[in-house]
């Protein structure tokens, strides 16, 4: 991750203590006590982030406030769109994916307790709508990725040798805390920014990633289609692309049904995120000596930016996880698997035979996953986990054996409370875990 190597690089190149406090000026020493920008600076030019903007933002931002640039994470995603080609929506565009939306409604009616939303006037997007329209929402779920890392660099600043004082002083942390700070915010915005880019080339639907990203009304969680991506996906299938279509539809709608039914969805994502940032650590050792390999190795080359930044994206100086970590990535894997495997479920209910090349279909769309979906590679590359295609089919079945235990409505009832969900050990053992919870007969929470 991105805050283990900047950690590396600020435990051997910072000169507290010796330098002027002009960023701009020359590196004539002096006894003034200020932090000496100048190395520092030099190594955000590595990264291609201008220091005097750096340095005029982190003035202006202080030590509170977002850390991801909402401008950045967009300008950077929509730079990615435009290199891959984008196209406008068009009327027929609208057609076909009203059409197929309510075919795909009227199937889920018979296979889910939660009804359908209200149609949308705008039933498909482009890539570019799908971008803007979730930006916000991205880095507000990413945030305390970022807040944890730059908490993690602050305490490694705190610890950090000066020339005059075991540690930093309080006065020349406060001037550096801010520039990390934002520095932090920076690098995060722009590897999000290309992970939600390669994002918005591939989903099918505005809900087609397994979290909810708009909101929790009917209004904001609409079933919306992505008619580029949707010929993309069906290109040399040999399936008529109506059927695919309405394929993506019932999985598009059934997610809009759940994120509307279950609106606790968002904060319990982001809790776990949360958790997880908290527990970031920085070991400089253990990253020191990481980055020692790798040198000797040849897999770094440190006078090179794009060596490091690969270095970065690959986890080369991701550190050993905390307890607590592991129990946010444990939390967060399965939720997300729950809800993939209740809308592969309600889509293999909904369809039954109506769709001749459904078989074919299915097989696509597991042999795609199989192969790290861009939304499985997005929490690999930022949290370093990957829901396994295994897991998502075990809570598939799981919703299976609930429904056919308890019913449909019940079934989905569920998803009234988190507490209503199994854990990964009992989802082998339903009838044990349907035992051991309760659901009240109130229903009023799920409308």
């Amino acid at each position: 991750m991105a805050a283990k190597d900047e950690g590396d690089g600020m435990g051997s190149n910072f000169g507290f203590g010796s330098g002027d406090n002009n960023p701009g000026d020359s590196e004539e020493p002096n006894n003034s006590g200020q932090p000496n920008f100048n190395e520092l600076f030099a190594q955000f030019a590595n990264f291609g982030i201008n220091p005097q903007a750096l340095f005029a933002a982190a003035n202006s931002a202080g030590a509170g406030g977002a850390l991801i640039s909402r401008e950045t994470l967009r300008e950077v995603a929509r730079k990615f769109i435009s290199s891959h080609g984008d196209l406008p929506i068009g009327s027929q565009d609208i057609s076909d994916a009203q059409v197929a939306l309510d075919i795909a409604n009227t199937w889920l009616d018979e296979a889910t307790y939660f009804p359908a939303l209200t149609r949308s006037n705008i039933p498909a997007w482009s890539r570019q709508d799908w971008l803007d329209a979730s930006v916000n929402n991205w880095a507000q779920l990413i945030e305390p990725l970022a807040q944890g890392m730059a908490s993690a660099l602050t305490d490694v600043l705190k610890q950090a040798p000066g020339q005059d004082e075991g540690t930093i002083g309080g006065a020349e942390l406060a001037a550096i805390a801010p520039i990390m700070r934002t520095f932090m915010g920076s690098l995060i915005a722009n590897q999000l920014g290309t992970s939600v880019g390669q994002l918005a080339l591939s989903i099918t639907g505005s809900n087609d990633v397994p979290i909810p990203l708009f909101g929790t009304t009917s209004a904001e969680t609409q079933a919306r289609l992505i008619p580029r991506n949707i010929s993309e996906w069906a290109a040399g299938l040999n399936i008529p692309i109506e059927e695919v279509r309405i394929f993506l539809a019932i999985r598009e709608a059934a997610a809009a049904r759940l994120f509307t039914h279950a609106p606790w969805l968002s904060k319990y994502i982001q809790d776990a995120i949360t958790a997880y940032g908290a527990g970031i650590k920085i070991d400089i050792d253990a990253i020191q000596e990481q980055a020692e390999r790798a040198f000797e190795s040849g897999e770094l080359d440190i006078s090179s930016p794009d060596s490091i930044s690969n270095a970065i994206s690959s986890g080369l100086f991701k550190p050993e996880q905390s307890p607590s970590q592991d129990k946010a990535l444990a939390k967060l894997e399965m939720i997300l698997a729950l809800i993939e495997g209740w809308i592969d479920y309600l889509t293999t209910t909904a369809v039954g035979e109506r769709l001749p090349s459904f078989a074919g279909l299915s097989e696509t769309l597991r042999r795609r996953r199989a192969i790290k979906s861009p939304t499985q590679q997005l929490f690999a590359t930022l949290l370093g986990l990957e829901v396994s295609p295994r897991k998502m089919r075990e809570c598939s079945n799981f919703w299976l054996e609930v429904e056919n235990e308890i019913g449909i409505s019940s079934r989905d009832q569920r998803w009234e409370d988190p507490s209503l969900l199994p854990t990964s050990e009992e989802l082998m053992d339903v009838k044990k875990f349907l035992l051991s919870t309760s659901v009240p007969d109130d229903l009023s929470g799920l409308l």
